[in-house]
């Protein structure tokens, strides 16, 4: 009987451990508390996927706002294509006006030359050349006149030469003066003479450049004789009538 007992002891013993092993097992596999567990993970972190997604959202607000800036920079890019464009137009007209306003000759063609009998110093004529061209001009060395019929052109006064040649922007005049005749009469070949041509010299002083000029002479015509002589070309028409 005591044996059966203590059997049977055992034997409740084991069944009960047996029940409680099922149920720790039952609850193990449980899948509401997986479910628990798992939702509960999820929570925790979701926060976290949320913050990443925030930071995300903020670097795509960053990358807009780079993007903008991007834009500005374009702007920039595009300011500085502005400023390039607008000093294209400066070069040109800088090398433009650079060849059209290289000095050219001073000739028939460019200038207005008038001749004018002077009262003094006597037996004298002042010719004036004026530059009507839109470039500057030189007058190189002397006039070369020529009266009706001359057979050669009249000789310079060496001691006229100016130190610079003389140089005339647009709408400036230079001067020469013209010793017709001796004071005194002492010259011979004395004549009248009623029309006059004005060549010009080039650089090289070894012939006529361009077209020549055809000043008026008083109706009267002017008198010259053998003595006659012609002024380089002056600055200044009081340098012109010092000789």
């Amino acid at each position: 009987m005591s044996k059966y007992r203590t059997s049977r002891t055992r034997l409740v013993a084991a069944a009960a451990t047996t029940v409680l092993a099922a149920l720790s097992l039952t609850a193990c596999n449980d899948g509401a508390g997986a479910h628990d567990e798992g939702a509960a993970a999820t929570t925790s972190t979701t926060p976290s996927s949320g913050a990443a997604s925030s930071g995300a959202d903020s670097t795509g607000s960053t990358g807009s706002t780079g993007s903008t800036g991007s834009t500005g920079s374009s702007g920039g890019k595009s300011t500085a294509g502005s400023t390039t464009a607008g000093s294209k137009p400066a070069a040109s007209a800088s090398k433009a006006p650079g060849s059209s306003a290289r000095p050219v000759t001073c000739e028939g063609s460019n200038t207005k030359t008038v001749a004018a009998p002077l009262s003094r110093p006597v037996n004298h004529m002042l010719l004036t050349v004026t530059n009507t061209g839109s470039k500057t001009c030189f007058l190189y060395g002397y006039p070369s006149v020529q009266f009706t019929d001359a057979q050669s052109e009249p000789p310079v006064i060496e001691d006229s030469q100016p130190q610079a040649v003389v140089t005339l922007e647009p709408g400036q005049s230079g001067y020469a003066a013209v010793s017709l005749s001796a004071t005194d009469g002492s010259s011979g070949s004395g004549r009248t003479v009623k029309s006059l041509a004005v060549y010009f010299y080039g650089r090289s002083m070894s012939g006529n450049a361009g077209a020549g000029a055809h000043p008026s002479l008083p109706a009267k015509g002017v008198y010259i004789d053998d003595s006659i002589k012609v002024t380089y070309w002056q600055q200044s028409m009081s340098d012109a009538t010092n000789w």
